[in-house]
């Protein structure tokens, strides 16, 4: 059977898409790997669907070339982005396995409009030697950044036989009745077949660093956001009018300065959207994220693990990893019986689900049971059902970053009427709104699937600059 590690839903990558962003750059990383001891003198890339319509806004022009120059988005220095495109335009060449050869992103990256593809998110890599094709090869990037190759199956799908197999929220049930364990401790012994248990707590720890690295720099950057709609960063400015003048040297500092503000509901509520809204500035501004379960959808689990970790008792790490394996593998599930690609869902699969994530791993840290965890999950989906994508320009700027901060209101208010409830007189499970969420996807209208042909992209058309 294929399985999902939580480690597959929570990417270190570089913003502003997991699927036009980060699918691409990994696709072009493959591709060139595939043109190692080939000879070639040239190269062009085809970008069809959503790709086509808003890889302009999403940074898929610039994601490819430096796919294909072989930068990790794990590790690539993110300030340094802006330079090494530069140097691409200026030079009018490109280094693929240490090969510099001619290439002009407006010429050879082709926007496919108009032409009907196998996915919403497909792009072509072709390569040529003295104007003879030598290698093409397909790809679609189906969402929170897994790509598939045409003919194969999608990368970091493990095949691996698993102690507590789950492909539904009943699974995960039965399998916590049968042995007694917490939602947290079946995903842990899942977690310890695809990578031992100190690798599993590091990865965690990455997780959460990075997290916490994001936000602070969202909340220490000011200015105008990238891409021409000249949006103005407000995280920074909340930030500074909570803490009122105290100051801090490091994210640690940070992180007890926000711990020492008043905990009252309004203080509570805008530190909640702050930490979002940081978030997804610096997704905005191509910073280093963590695929929650997609780059567009970042903040809502940062959001949610800081106002757990800032303004509840706590355990330290033991419960933020409590809280990345249930949300993690809440991911995991409705990427199995639905989708997290709005390009083919609409915005329920990214926010929707990030925010059925975050419900679930609070309510697990909150002492929920296993019920109730999947009870939260399925209230945050529940009133998400149905959400349009429909970014202005093609930037996830607005309404994405503010979506954010909504959504994750949304999963506390969902952990909260959970842990307050019985499951079992509950109407609605958990694996039948996921599979209402799919339902509603295949019925959504295109237009409303991150192709900025609709709901606010329509109404409010933008020119941006050619990036």
């Amino acid at each position: 059977m294929e399985r999902l590690s939580i480690f597959d839903i929570f990417k270190i990558g570089v913003g502003p898409s997991s699927s036009h962003t980060l699918g691409p750059w990994k696709a072009a990383n493959q591709f060139a790997q595939d043109l190692k001891n080939k000879t070639f003198d040239k190269v062009e890339v085809h970008l069809y669907g959503s790709l086509a319509k808003t890889g302009k806004g999403h940074a898929t022009n610039i994601a490819v070339q430096l796919g294909l120059e072989g930068f990790d988005p794990t590790t690539i220095p993110t300030e340094k982005i802006d330079e090494y495109i530069q140097r691409i335009n200026s030079e009018g060449k490109i280094r693929i396995n240490e090969k510099a050869i001619f290439f002009s992103p407006t010429k050879q990256i082709i926007y496919h409009y108009h032409t009907v593809s196998a996915h919403p998110n497909t792009l072509t890599f072709k390569a040529f030697h003295n104007d003879n094709l030598i290698i093409e090869d397909t790809y679609y990037s189906v969402g929170g950044g897994f790509i598939q190759k045409e003919g194969e199956q999608e990368s970091s799908i493990s095949r691996v036989n698993l102690p507590y197999p789950m492909d539904k929220g009943a699974d995960l049930i039965n399998h916590t009745i049968h042995t007694g364990l917490s939602a947290s401790e079946i995903i842990y012994k899942n977690e310890l077949h695809f990578r031992d248990a100190a690798e599993v707590d590091e990865k965690l720890k990455d997780i959460f660093n990075t997290m916490v690295e994001c936000a602070f720099k969202g909340c220490s950057t000011g200015g105008i956001l990238p891409g021409g709609l000249n949006v103005k960063r407000r995280a920074k400015i909340l930030n500074d009018e909570l803490l009122n003048g105290a100051t801090f040297e490091n994210k640690k500092d940070w992180l007890t300065c926000i711990k020492n503000t008043p905990r009252e509901f309004n203080y509570i509520n805008k530190w909640i959207s702050c930490f979002a809204l940081a978030v997804n500035e610096e997704n905005a501004a191509l910073g280093r994220v963590v695929t929650s379960p997609t780059n567009g959808a970042a903040g809502v689990i940062p959001a949610v693990l800081f106002y757990y970790y800032c303004f509840c008792d706590h355990s330290g790490m033991q419960d933020v990893k409590r809280f990345f394996l249930v949300s993690g593998e809440i991911g995991c599930l409705f990427k199995k019986g639905a989708t997290i690609s709005a390009a083919v869902g609409g915005c329920q699969a990214e926010i929707g689900v990030s925010s059925a994530m975050a419900a679930g791993g609070l309510t697990e840290v909150l002492g929920g049971t296993p019920k109730q965890v999947l009870m939260a999950a399925e209230i945050a989906m529940e009133h998400h059902l149905g959400l349009t994508c429909d970014p202005i320009g093609g930037l996830v700027q607005i309404p994405c970053i503010e979506r954010n901060a909504m959504g994750a209101m949304k999963a506390i208010t969902a952990s909260n009427l959970a842990l307050s409830s019985n499951p079992d007189n509950a109407l609605v499970d958990f694996d039948t709104v996921v599979k209402t969420m799919w339902d509603t996807a295949i019925e959504m209208n295109s237009k409303y699937k991150e192709t900025s042909e609709g709901g606010l992209a329509y109404n409010l058309p933008v020119a941006l600059p050619d990036c």
